[in-house]
């Protein structure tokens, strides 16, 4: 039988505690898909089409990975794709009653998807997108937090910012 997971979250931008989540997730399940959410009640610096080509550039060489992106409920998002698990991090015990109360919302409008909650390493555990775009805003180096490709959108961006300040 073929597992297929669900990743979902913003992903503005992917961190490198993302990827460490992505790639527990790959021992797991045979098939990751990344779902980038269009999330409309958040004002995310970078495009769906950016965030998606980032996420697809961070993961090459990860074979079991897929990247789309997505509108709506996750749980149906999950039913189209075939998914019988959806995947969350967890960083620190304040993000657990956020993820436990979706969990449980979740199992009850989508009785046949699990959610499946893994840890990153320690050194992500206070790591978080919004964090990394306030430090590269003030010109930080964030090479050590994020994928290459996404420290160079980030320094475009806020170059883009800077000149137009």
């Amino acid at each position: 039988m073929h597992r297929t997971a669900i990743y979902p979250g913003t992903f503005d931008p992917i961190t490198n505690g993302h990827l460490d989540i992505i790639k527990r997730a790959v021992k797991i399940f045979d098939t990751v898909i990344v779902a980038v959410a269009n999330n409309v009640g958040k004002a995310p610096l970078f495009t769906i089409e950016q965030r998606v080509e980032m996420i697809k550039e961070s993961v090459k060489g990860i074979s079991q990975v897929e990247v789309d992106a997505f509108n709506g409920l996750i749980i149906e998002y999950c039913q189209q794709k075939g998914a019988t698990a959806l995947i969350r991090g967890l960083r620190a015990i304040s993000d657990f009653e956020y993820e436990f109360q979706m969990a449980l919302i979740n199992r009850k409008i989508g009785k046949d998807v699990e959610s499946v909650f893994l840890m990153p390493k320690e050194k992500y555990t206070y790591l978080s997108s919004s964090i990394i775009k306030e430090i590269a805003a003030f010109g930080g180096d964030v090479s050590c937090f994020v994928p290459d490709v996404v420290k160079r959108h980030l320094n475009d961006k806020y170059a883009e910012t800077k000149e137009h300040a």
